[in-house]
């Protein structure tokens, strides 16, 4: 189905993601089941807001808080409040890199962290930021999903990651297609441990990790 940005009371056009409309459906797979016992979810770079909508429509155990750089929040804004979904969070300013993040620590709001297509658009000193972020801010018990395309042991997982991350690697040097092990690592640093590897469509994974649950 053709993307086409909704259209808010004031007329103005939604931005609108092909990506996101094309691997929402078997996103939303992965996490029906992965966060079947969570219930606050905290996005890290929503983007457009399509991927925020989706879920929480067929997610209802799940309240769904947005987030963005500021340069990018109206946008955002604008789809979630279209929406109208008390699942729903407004989306708040949020630069992985701006540590602490303006969210409670700990787990005080969520047990749960989504993101999509980001760390390979952010040089590497924001992702080792991303996971310091999100090992301050999840819950006991929590669990990050992170959505993209990934490398194992150096090597690309199709002809068509190594193109993309190519060309990603031509508009910005500091960006390009992260490697499985050097992530994981820093999710265990933070104490981390990886339950899942989903494999995705057009070459793309989800990896789950899992923080410890509180002693009892």
């Amino acid at each position: 189905m053709a993307c086409i940005g909704a259209l808010s009371q004031t007329r103005a056009v939604l931005t609108c993601s092909e990506a996101c409309e094309r691997n929402k459906g078997p996103i939303l797979e992965v996490l029906a089941v992965e966060l079947a016992a969570s219930r606050v979810v905290l996005e890290i770079g929503s983007g457009t807001g399509q991927h925020a909508v989706y879920f929480a429509r067929h997610l209802p155990h799940l309240t769904w808080q947005p987030s963005e750089v500021a340069s990018l929040l109206e946008p955002l804004a604008e789809r979630i409040r279209v929406a109208e979904s008390a699942k729903l969070r407004a989306p708040i300013a949020l630069d992985v890199r701006s540590l602490p993040w303006p969210v409670p620590a700990h787990g005080a709001a969520f047990d749960a962290v989504f993101s999509a297509n980001t760390l390979h658009i952010m040089a590497w000193d924001a992702v080792e930021d991303f996971f310091r972020g999100v090992g301050a801010t999840l819950a006991a018990g929590g669990v990050l999903c992170v959505y993209g395309p990934f490398r194992y042991r150096g090597r690309y997982t199709s002809d068509s990651n190594a193109e993309f991350d190519a060309w990603l690697q031509a508009r910005d040097p500091l960006s390009g297609i992260r490697d499985f092990e050097a992530l994981d690592a820093l999710a265990r640093a933070q104490g981390l441990m990886l339950t899942a590897d989903h494999a995705m469509p057009a070459n793309n994974q989800t990896l789950v990790w899992r923080a410890p649950r509180a002693a009892a």
